[in-house]
């Protein structure tokens, strides 16, 4: 049988904390999963993440954390990013950056699965060039396992794309991350990577990309800060299912997941 790995879109504050709490272990039993992994930078009050909220996610399934720009934004988290192994940031931060960009995870058949974690640079951060950087991360991932999945944080559609073919082959899987907007052209690509330009999020959809709508709209009409807050109605899981051969390291399968909530 294949591994499965769930890996859940961006979560946005309580009310996606709260879906997951409430749907993860059917979503899990449903699929047979394996290792379950979530990006997680939005959890706290929909900017950043917390010590509390991430053990919060943690003891509702959540293996392993990702992450992204948003994930300095809670000060007080620093130190707890450096010790816990089942976060990850993205990996072409600058040397000295607290935290790792990758971690090894375990199933519980004793399969082992590679993490790795990079941000995109067009309409980001000037980071180190994520493709050079996966060259690095990905090749020392495979010396424990050929089992490596990538989440790509990142705004530009292209440049998802583009490192999706440029690890083809090399990696299980590339998924996207940080538009909160699920995409519908998951496959596998022709050397055997599972694909999707994003994921999408896990919170309120009776929103903009999970804040209140009328305070994303206002900024934009009136071109001055607003505060944001995170919206509460229609809540949904965004989620794919990739199916890995645990010998070659490459997808048999992906399947997108859309599910309301409440």
């Amino acid at each position: 049988m294949p591994v499965k790995l769930l890996f859940i879109g961006d979560i946005i504050g309580k009310p996606g904390r709260d879906a997951l709490s409430r749907e993860l272990h059917r979503i899990v039993d449903r699929h047979y999963v394996d290792l379950v992994i979530a990006n997680g930078e939005n959890a706290a009050g929909g900017f950043g993440l917390t010590a509390e909220t991430a053990q919060e996610l943690f003891k509702c399934g959540v293996h392993v954390l990702t992450s992204g720009n948003h994930i300095w934004d809670k000060k007080e988290s620093l130190e707890y990013i450096k010790r816990e192994e089942r976060i990850t940031r993205p990996a072409n931060y600058p040397e000295g950056t607290p935290g790792r960009g990758s971690a090894i995870a375990t199933t519980p058949g004793g399969v082992k699965v590679g993490i790795l974690n990079i941000e995109g640079r067009v309409f980001m951060n000037n980071l180190d060039c994520p493709f050079r950087c996966a060259d690095r991360e990905v090749a020392k991932l495979k010396e424990e396992t050929p089992v490596v999945f990538v989440d790509f944080h990142a705004e530009a559609t292209s440049e998802k794309t583009s490192l999706g073919w440029y690890l083809d082959g090399r990696v299980s899987a590339v998924v996207g991350t940080h538009t909160h907007v699920q995409t519908a052209d998951e496959r596998v690509l022709t050397g055997g990577t599972a694909y999707i330009t994003d994921v999408g999020m896990t919170g309120a959809f009776d929103s903009v990309i999970g804040v209140k709508k009328e305070e994303a709209i206002y900024k934009f009409v009136t071109q001055r800060p607003a505060k944001f807050e995170i919206a509460k109605k229609d809540i949904r899981i965004n989620a794919v299912v990739i199916e890995v051969d645990e010998k070659s390291g490459l997808a048999v399968g992906i399947e997108r997941i859309n599910i309301p909530c409440g």
